[in-house]
């Protein structure tokens, strides 16, 4: 059965909005995508393996004409490693957003009553 042509929707490269790293950003899978946000260092299948963790996923990447496109790691079932780079979800290392402070505001209605 022939692949589907390609739509161009390869990864993007970008920085992380909090730390700055540089990632890649790709919507992965045609049914039900996952925002995919991967630290841009490439590694060997098998460093990728060692750095997956639960909630941590490895990514393969392909490179095609429109630039790398990452695709799920299922790779690691078959025999042989994988000859293709993989990435790995980032974690970033920015300190969280300071929570957002309230300010308590006095209101000429009455505790309970909605103001419109």
């Amino acid at each position: 059965m022939p692949r589907p042509p390609s739509t161009g929707s390869g990864a993007r490269r970008t920085r992380c909005t909090r730390c700055g790293a540089p990632v890649l950003r790709q919507l992965v899978g045609r049914r039900a995508a996952l925002d995919v946000t991967a630290d841009e260092g490439r590694v060997t299948a098998a460093a990728a393996g060692r750095l997956r963790e639960a909630n941590r996923l490895d990514w393969c990447v392909r490179t095609t004409r429109d630039g790398p496109e990452l695709r799920w790691a299922d790779c690691h079932r078959r025999d042989g490693p994988c000859p293709h780079e993989h990435v790995i979800d980032h974690q970033c290392t920015a300190p969280p957003p300071a929570a957002q402070r309230r300010t308590s505001t006095t209101t000429s209605v009455p505790d309970g009553q909605l103001t419109l």
